[in-house]
C-alpha cells in the first residue's frame, strides 16, 4: 500500500472515515487553528476546509495527527510494521548508523526506486511567473496570536550540494514577508544551511518549495539522514516504487512531480532579515532572529490545487506522530551500533529532543553512562538535553513506572551525568544558543561495583502459582 501523491492518501483516508471535510467558510487566520488544535487532541480526523475566507485555495491538515494515519502514510497497515521497515531491508548489521543507512540505499539503487524523471508533471499544469507570483493568494496560516506573520508549516525545501550535486529535502518554516518573499528557517545544523554555506557567496543558491507531495516523501523530509543520503531515495524505499520528479521550470533542481504546487527561487548570501516569532512544537514561541530571504521567481501548480498546513504547538500534535514513527524506524539502526539497547522511548512531551528514555542489558559497572555518551554521538541524538537510563525488563513507554524506577532508584550525586554539547536551536533554557548543558540518570539497579555497598532490595511480585489461582477463580470473586 502506497500513495503516489496527497490527493491519493487524502481519498484512502475518505474512505475509512479518517478525513471530514469542513464547509463552512473559515478564516487562514488563527481560526484554522483552533479548529486543528481541538481536533488534534480529541484524536480526530484529517481536516479538508473548502472554503477559506477571501481564497479560493483549500486547506488540508491533521494527515498524519495518529498512529493508524501515520502508518498508513507510510505504506503499512499498523503503527507497529514500522520497526520492521529498516531491520528487514539491511543485510547485515552496521558498524554505525550511516552504514546502515548507505546499505539500506545501495539496496534500494539495486531494487530501481531511485527517484525517476519525467518530462510532464501534474505540478506544472499552472505556471506562474514575474508579476503573476503572488504569495498572498495562498492559504496560509497564521497559527497563533503572537506569530509575527503567516507561515508555511509543510514544505518540502529542496537545495543542492554544490561539492557533489546531491540534492537535499529538509523542512524549514517559512514566514511570508511579501508578494514574492519568504524567511528561510534553516537552522545551523541542517543540511539545506550546510548547502548554503557551502556555495558561491557571490551567486544566487537556487531554492526549490514542493508543497503537497505523496505522503512518504513529506515524511522523508523529517526523517534524520545522514548528510548526503537521498530523501528522495528514503522515500521510494518506504513507497516500494520511485518517486517521480521533474525538472523545475525557473532552477536546476528536481522536484516531485505530483506535488501540488512548487515555490522556485533563490536565496542570497548577503541578505538576512528578522524572521519569527513563531508558536513552535516546543509549545512556546520561537523567538525572532536573522535568517535568509527566500525570493520566489516561479508558482507551478496543478489545476485546483490543495494546500497542506500543520500546526505545531503543545504537544500532543501531528508532528508528534510523525516524531514517534522516527524512533521505531530507526530504533533497529540504534540497537544494531549498540547492542545493550533494548528499546526506547521519545516522550511527546519532550518534543523529540528535550528526553530519551533507553532500557538496556546492563553489561558492566557505569554501562548506563557508557550509553548516555554513546546516544549523544548519534547523529540528531546530539540534541537530547535528557536521557534516562533503565534496566532491560522495563518498560519504557510506561512513564509510571519509568518515574518510579528514577525516584526510588537515583542517588542524584552518584547516578547523574552532567555533559556539555550541542542543543536544538529552539531550546530556549539554554543560557547560549546552539550548545549548553545535558544531563543522564542512571535509574538502573546498582552494583557493588558501582559503589553501592548496601543490599539491594527485591522488587515486590506476587507468587506465580497464586496469580494463576487467582485467574482461574475471579470470575467466583464476582468483582466484574
Amino acid at each position: 500500500m502506497g500513495f503516489k501523491d496527497l490527493r491519493g492518501f487524502m481519498g484512502f483516508l475518505e474512505k475509512k472515515g479518517e478525513l471530514r471535510r469542513v464547509k463552512t467558510e473559515v478564516d487562514s487566520e488563527l481560526e484554522i487553528t483552533e479548529i486543528v488544535d481541538r481536533i488534534v487532541k480529541s484524536g480526530g480526523p484529517a481536516l479538508l476546509f473548502e472554503r477559506v475566507k477571501g481564497l479560493e485555495i483549500p486547506v488540508v491538515s491533521n494527515l498524519f495527527g495518529s498512529y493508524n494515519r501515520m502508518a498508513w502514510a507510510l505504506g503499512r497497515e499498523s503503527f507497529g510494521e514500522l520497526e520492521n521497515i529498516i531491520s528487514g531491508a539491511v543485510p547485515r548489521l552496521p558498524k554505525t548508523l550511516g552504514e546502515g543507512l548507505k546499505s539500506l540505499f545501495k539496496l534500494a539503487l539495486v531494487s530501481r526506486i531511485k527517484p525517476k524523471i519525467v518530462k510532464n508533471a501534474p505540478c506544472q499544469e499552472i505556471v506562474l511567473e514575474g508579476e503573476e507570483v503572488d504569495l498572498s493568494r495562498l492559504p496560509v496560516l497564521k497559527c497563533w496570536p503572537q506569530d509575527a506573520g503567516r507561515f508555511i508549516t509543510l514544505p518540502l525545501v529542496t537545495t543542492k550540494d554544490p561539492e557533489t550535486g546531491h540534492q537535499n529535502i529538509g523542512m524549514y518554516r517559512m514566514q511570508i514577508f511579501d508578494r514574492q518573499t519568504t524567511g528561510m528557517h534553516w537552522q545551523i545544523h541542517h543540511d539545506g544551511a550546510q548547502n548554503f554555506r557551502k556555495s558561491d557567496p557571490n551567486k544566487p543558491f537556487e531554492v526549490a518549495v514542493a508543497l503537497g507531495a505523496d505522503p512518504a516523501t513529506i515524511y522523508s523530509a523529517t526523517a534524520p539522514l545522514p548528510h548526503g543520503l537521498d530523501e528522495l531515495i528514503f522515500s521510494g524505499f518506504l513507497r516500494g516504487e520511485p518517486v517521480e520528479v521533474v525538472k523545475a521550470k525557473a532552477v536546476d533542481l528536481h522536484v516531485p512531480a505530483n506535488a501540488e504546487m512548487i515555490l522556485e527561487g533563490y536565496v542570497l548570501h548577503a541578505e538576512e532579515r528578522l524572521e519569527g516569532p513563531f508558536g513552535d512544537h516546543t509549545g512556546y514561541y520561537s523567538l525572532a532572529d536573522e535568517y535568509p530571504v527566500f525570493h520566489v521567481k516561479a508558482i507551478t501548480m496543478r489545476k485546483n490545487p490543495i494546500y497542506p498546513a500543520t500546526v505545531v504547538g503543545k504537544p500532543p500534535m501531528e508532528d508528534c506522530y510523525m516524531g514517534k514513527a522516527t524512533e521505531r524506524i530507526f530504533l533497529p539502526l540504534i540497537k544494531a551500533v549498540l547492542p545493550e539497547v533494548k528499546d526506547i522511548d521519545l516522550p511527546l512531551e519532550g518534543v523529540f529532543h528535550n528526553c530519551v528514555i533507553v532500557s538496556i542489558k546492563k553489561g558492566f559497572p557505569k554501562h548506563a553512562f557508557k550509553t548516555m555518551n554513546a546516544l549523544w554521538s548519534l547523529g540528531q541524538m546530539m540534541f537530547s538535553k535528557f536521557i534516562v537510563v533503565v534496566d532491560e525488563h522495563v518498560n519504557v513507554h510506561d512513564y509510571s513506572e519509568v518515574a518510579w524506577r528514577v525516584f526510588n532508584n537515583v542517588d542524584p550525586k552518584r547516578d547523574c551525568l552532567l555533559s556539555k554539547g550541542p542543543l536544538d536551536v529552539l531550546d530556549h533554557s539554554s543560557p547560549t544558543p546552539y550548545h549548553g548543558h545535558k544531563m543522564g540518570i542512571d535509574a538502573t539497579r546498582k552494583w557493588p561495583e558501582e559503589g553501592h555497598s548496601r543490599e539491594w532490595p527485591d522488587e515486590i511480585s506476587m507468587d506465580e502459582k497464586i496469580r494463576e489461582l487467582v485467574d482461574e477463580r475471579w470470575a467466583e470473586y464476582g468483582l466484574g
